[in-house]
C-alpha cells in the first residue's frame, strides 16, 4: 500500500477483539499520518459474540457472525498479521507471536478477550471445547451440528452464558429433528448474578427446552462420551462444552504488566498502570478505578477513547479518561426468537426483545459490512488517444508483471554477448550456467506487495523466486534479495529489515540456499524480489521435454489472481485471502523431489495455467489437453470469477492465449488465464509413473491432481469445460 507520508511511529493492535474493530473502522475513516498500524490475530476473521447464542441456535450463519478482519484492515490501510502473541517484551518494545517472529511498537493496544478453558479439570483439555475464544467453538458446534444420531451435550456452567448456550443448542438439534439430551452443570446455584425476575424467566426457558438442569454438582472429570460427576454418576455427553471459570490469557503473566487476577490492570485512560505504552480494553482488561463484569457493552463504548488516545500516545496529545456506566442493559437470546431484556433488576421477555437484540446485532455487524472498496482513477475530459478508466487499482503479486506479449516481442530483439559457458534454454524462465562439471541454475523474480506484512510477503517471493529452480530439478545454493520499502524512519527501516531478513532466513535456509547480500532502496511502496542459484546434478528439466502421452500433473489449486484483486476490491471473503496466502506460502521443494521423472515442469505463475502449458507446448513443439474440471480451485475463486471478478493481467494472458486456444466460455475456464503468484508446479509426466508421483506427493500431505495430457501437434491448447 502507498503511504501520502512517511513512517515513523508503529501502532500494534493485538487481538480483533470489538473494541479494536470499532478502532479500525474509525481509523479508515480518520487515520493519523506517519503512522503505520498492525493488527496481530490468529485468524483472518473475528466472531462477534453477541451473536454467538443466535449461531449456536442456527438463527445466524457462520458468514453472519464473524467480523472480517482482512477487508476491514485493508479500509483502514493497517497490515494484517495473521499469528498469535505469545509475549511481549516491554524492554525491546516487541510483540513475540507463537513461533518466534517479533513485531516492534512505539505504542501497543491489547485486546484478546478470555478464554473459559478449564486445564485443571482432568480430561478437559483433550474432551471439551472452552466457549471462549470463540472461533474454536463455532466451527466444532457446526461440525457436530451436521453429524447424525443421538445429540448428548453437556454445558459446564450455568452463568448467563452457559445457559445461553445450552438453550440455543437444545433449540438448534429441536430444529434439525434430532433426539438430544442438553444437560447445564454448575458447580453452584444457577443463574445466581440475576435479579429474581430474570432468573426465573430463564429457568422457565430452560425447562421449556427440555434442558436438564443439574446444580451443586462438582465434576471431576471429562471422558470422551460422558461427565464424571461426584456422588451423582454419570452424565453422557458426546460434546461438552465449557462455558465456566472464564480467565485471562497465561501469557500475559510473563509481561511484567501490572494484573488483577491475570487480567491487565489499566488506568482511567485505558493505559496500562505499568507501561503507558501498552493500552488493553475488552475482557482482558481491569478497570481499576471501576471494576465491572466482563461483557461486550463495555468493550464497545471504551472504543472511542481508545481510538482518541491511541492517537495522543502517537502524537503527543492529551488523553481522555473512560468512566464507564454502573449498569448496563442484559439483552438474553433465550433459544428460540425469544430474547429476555434485564436492568436494574426489572426482566421483560418475548419475541419483541429478540427483534430488539437481533437489530441491534445486526446494526453493529453491519459498520463492518459497509466499506467502500478501491476506486480506480476517473478519466479527465481531456486525455491522450487510446487512454481509458479501469475498473480498479492495479493487481499487486504476479498480476502486475508485464503481459506475456509485450515481454516476447521487447526481449527478442535484444540479446547480450553470445558465451559458450551460458546455456539458453528455450522458453525457461532460468538459465542454465555451465562451468566445467558443475551446471548452475540462474533465475530473479520481484512482487509488488499484496500485502504490508513484510514477513508474509518475503515468505511468499522467497518461494516464488525459488520456484524457477525447484521446477527445473535443481537444488538450492544461494539467494540475493531486492528489496524497496516505503518512506519510513530509520527506526523503523531497522524493525522492518529484521522482520525480513528473518523470514527470508527461515525460507532459503531451510531449502539449502545461502543469503549473500542484496540491495535496498526507498521507494512509494513495498516491492521484494530475490535472485537465486541452484546446482543441476544430471539434465535439468525444462519446458522442452514434453512427449506425446505424457499425464499433466498439477500440485496446488490455483485462482490467487482472483482472490488478490478482489481482496483489494474488499469484495474477497477473509478466510479465503487467508487460505490463498497459506497456499502461495507453501515452498514447492517435496513436489519436485516427487515429480523428478518428469520429461517437462513448470511453475505456475504470472501467465497462468494455461499460459504456461502454452510455453510447454512452444517449447516442445505439442498439443496439449487442459480439463479445467478437474483443475483444483481455491476456495472463494470460481465464485469471484462468476461475480466477474479479474486480475488486470487477465487481458494479456488472454489475448497470448488465443494464439493457441478459442476464448474461454465459462468461469472456470477463465480461470485458466488466471495469473498465479508462488502457484504450484506443472508436469509432464510418463502415463508409467503419474500413479507413483500422485502416491508420493499424497504421501507427503500434497494434493496432485491429473489435469490433462501431452498430444501429438501442431501447437495447440484445447480446453475442456
Amino acid at each position: 500500500m502507498k503511504h501520502e507520508f512517511p513512517l515513523t511511529r508503529d501502532l500494534v493492535l493485538v487481538g480483533g477483539g470489538h473494541a479494536h474493530a470499532l478502532f479500525l473502522k474509525m481509523w479508515a475513516m480518520k487515520p493519523l499520518a506517519g503512522a503505520r498500524l498492525t493488527v496481530i490475530n490468529p485468524a483472518p476473521i473475528a466472531p462477534y459474540s453477541g451473536m454467538l447464542p443466535g449461531f449456536v441456535a442456527g438463527h445466524y450463519t457462520g458468514d453472519e457472525l464473524y467480523i472480517d478482519l482482512v477487508r476491514l484492515a485493508r479500509a483502514a490501510g493497517a497490515r494484517l498479521i495473521l499469528g498469535k502473541a505469545a509475549h511481549i517484551d516491554r524492554s525491546a518494545q516487541q510483540v513475540v507471536l507463537e513461533g518466534g517472529a517479533r513485531i516492534g511498537y512505539d505504542v501497543c493496544s491489547i485486546d484478546i478477550g478470555i478464554t473459559s478453558g478449564m486445564p485443571e479439570l482432568e480430561g478437559f483439555a483433550q474432551h471439551a471445547v472452552p466457549a471462549k475464544p470463540l472461533d474454536d467453538f463455532a466451527r466444532i458446534w457446526d461440525g457436530f451440528c451436521k453429524s447424525s444420531g443421538k445429540a448428548q451435550v453437556a454445558v459446564l456452567g450455568a452463568g448467563v452464558a452457559g445457559a445461553e448456550v445450552a438453550m440455543a443448542a437444545a433449540q438448534r438439534l429441536r430444529n434439525l429433528g434430532r433426539e438430544a439430551e442438553v444437560t447445564l452443570i454448575d458447580r453452584s446455584v444457577a443463574l445466581s448474578r440475576l435479579g429474581a425476575q430474570a432468573r426465573g424467566k430463564i429457568l422457565a426457558a430452560l425447562k421449556h427446552l427440555d434442558v436438564t438442569l443439574l446444580e451443586h454438582a462438582q465434576v471431576e472429570r471429562i471422558h470422551a462420551d460422558r461427565v464424571q460427576i461426584a456422588g451423582q454418576g454419570d452424565v453422557h455427553a458426546l460434546l461438552t462444552l465449557g462455558a465456566a471459570g472464564t480467565r485471562a490469557y497465561e501469557w500475559l503473566e510473563a509481561t511484567g504488566l501490572a494484573l488483577q487476577d491475570g487480567y491487565i490492570r489499566v488506568l482511567p485512560s485505558l493505559q496500562s498502570e505499568s507501561d503507558p505504552a501498552i493500552f488493553a480494553v475488552g475482557d482482558c482488561a481491569h478497570l481499576s478505578h471501576a471494576p465491572r463484569p466482563k461483557a461486550g457493552v463495555f468493550a464497545v463504548r471504551e472504543a472511542p477513547v481508545l481510538f482518541h488516545n491511541l492517537r495522543a500516545a502517537l502524537s503527543g496529545g492529551a488523553v481522555q479518561e473512560y468512566h464507564p456506566q454502573k449498569d448496563y442493559l442484559k439483552l438474553v437470546s433465550l433459544g428460540s426468537k425469544n430474547a429476555l431484556a434485564e436492568k436494574q433488576g426489572i426482566a421483560i421477555s418475548g419475541r419483541m426483545m429478540w427483534r430488539w437484540k437481533d437489530r441491534i446485532d445486526r446494526t453493529f455487524m453491519r459498520q463492518f459490512e459497509e466499506l467502500k472498496p478501491m476506486a480506480g482513477p476517473t478519466l479527465p475530459r481531456e486525455h491522450a488517444k487510446g487512454a481509458r478508466e479501469v475498473s480498479g487499482p492495479i493487481c499487486a503479486g504476479c498480476g502486475s508483471k508485464v503481459g506475456r506479449g509485450a515481454l516476447a516481442r521487447a526481449t527478442l530483439e535484444h540479446k547480450g554477448a553470445e558465451r559458450e559457458d551460458v546455456r539458453a534454454l528455450k522458453g525457461d524462465d532460468a538459465a542454465l550456467l555451465q562451468m566445467g562439471a558443475v551446471q548452475q541454475v540462474l533465475s530473479t523474480d520481484h512482487l509488488r506487495a499484496f500485502s504490508d506484512d513484510p514477513a508474509l510477503m518475503t515468505r511468499i517471493a522467497a518461494v516464488h523466486a525459488l520456484g524457477d529452480i525447484w521446477s527445473m530439478g535443481a537444488a538450492p545454493q544461494s539467494a540475493m534479495i531486492s528489496l524497496i520499502l516505503p518512506r519510513m524512519s530509520a527506526a523503523l527501516q531497522e524493525r522492518t529489515l529484521r522482520e525480513i531478513m528473518q523470514s527470508a532466513s527461515d525460507v532459503m535456509g531451510g531449502a539449502g540456499a545461502q543469503i549473500i547480500g542484496g540491495h535496498t532502496s526507498m521507494g512509494a511502496e513495498f516491492t521484494i524480489g530475490f535472485s537465486v542459484t541452484g546446482l543441476v546434478p544430471d539434465a535439468p528439466i525444462t519446458l522442452g521435454g514434453a512427449q506425446v502421452g505424457d499425464v499433466l500433473l498439477l500440485s496446488k489449486p490455483i485462482g490467487t489472481g482472483a482472490i488478490l484483486a478482489a481482496e483489494m476490491q474488499m469484495r474477497a471473503r477473509g478466510s479465503d485471502v487467508a487460505a490463498a496466502y497459506a497456499s502461495m506460502a507453501r515452498g514447492v521443494a517435496l513436489d519436485a523431489k516427487s515429480l523428478a521423472g518428469a520429461h517437462a515442469m513448470t511453475d505456475v505463475t504470472g501467465f497462468g495455467l494455461a499460459g504456461h502449458l502454452g510455453n510447454i507446448c512452444r517449447a516442445s513443439n505439442v498439443a496439449a489437453e487442459l480439463d479445467a474440471r478437474a483443475v483444483p480451485l481455491l476456495s472463494g475463486a470460481l465464485e469471484l470469477a462468476e461475480a466477474g471478478v479479474q486480475s488486470s493481467l487477465y487481458p494479456d494472458n488472454l489475448s497470448d492465449a488465443l494464439t493457441l486456444m478459442k476464448p474461454p466460455q465459462t468461469a472456470r475456464g477463465r480461470l485458466m488465464l488466471d495469473p498465479q503468484t508462488a502457484g504450484g508446479l506443472l508436469a509432464a509426466v510418463p502415463e508409467s509413473e503419474a500413479a507413483r508421483a500422485i502416491d508420493a506427493l499424497a504421501a507427503q500431505g500434497i494434493e496432485a491432481i491429473r489435469i490433462g495430457r501431452i498430444m501429438d501437434g501442431p501447437v495447440r491448447l484445447d480446453l475442456i469445460e
